[in-house]
């Protein structure tokens, strides 16, 4: 059944506000993965914060023509659009985790930062550790000095008491 200009018109108006709202959209080909495999991803996006839905690309085009936002190529194949509600980059990351055992999906493009971005760039963000894990780098190259003074002074102490021992041996020794 053909949608009504009404209808269709509430689909344009919603996508366009969720492109506006989130801090940031992927798009997605699934061509070719089978439903199975795309309610799994589903799934995995949910627990990301994120959301995936299937719109028509000229849909797309259209809504983010009203955004203001530029495409930067023709999108190609079945495009899947994902929106991630929390965390910017998680539910890209399990998507494009999915994508290294499902050769079916493509990562296509992003918004980020109310910028059209390409696929390689894309590819690169979804590449990038998570935000916990550069935090625990972080926190892990500021106390790296630290330890090693520590270490490095205990190393002193520990070579004074093993003089001590050594020094109270041998007098133990010619008694």
């Amino acid at each position: 059944m053909a949608l009504t200009k009404a209808q269709k018109n509430e689909i344009l108006e919603d996508l366009k506000d969720k492109i506006d709202r989130q801090k940031s959209v992927f798009f997605i080909d699934f061509q070719g993965l089978k439903v199975k495999n795309l309610s799994i991803l589903r799934r995995k996006i949910k627990e990301a914060g994120g959301i995936l839905k299937v719109f028509k690309k000229t849909f797309i085009k259209l809504a983010l023509e009203k955004t203001s936002l530029k495409m930067g190529e023709k999108l190609e194949g079945e495009i899947a659009v994902i929106f991630s509600f929390e965390d910017e980059m998680l539910p890209l990351k399990k998507a494009y985790e999915f994508s290294q055992t499902n050769e079916n999906l493509k990562i296509v493009a992003a918004i980020f930062e109310k910028k059209f971005i390409g696929k390689e760039e894309t590819i690169a963000l979804a590449q990038l550790p998570s935000k916990e894990e550069l935090l625990g780098r972080l926190v892990g190259a500021i106390s790296a000095p630290i330890s090693g003074l520590l270490n490095v002074l205990q190393g002193n102490i520990k070579g004074l008491i093993y003089a001590l021992n050594a020094i109270k041996n041998i007098k133990i020794n010619e008694q």
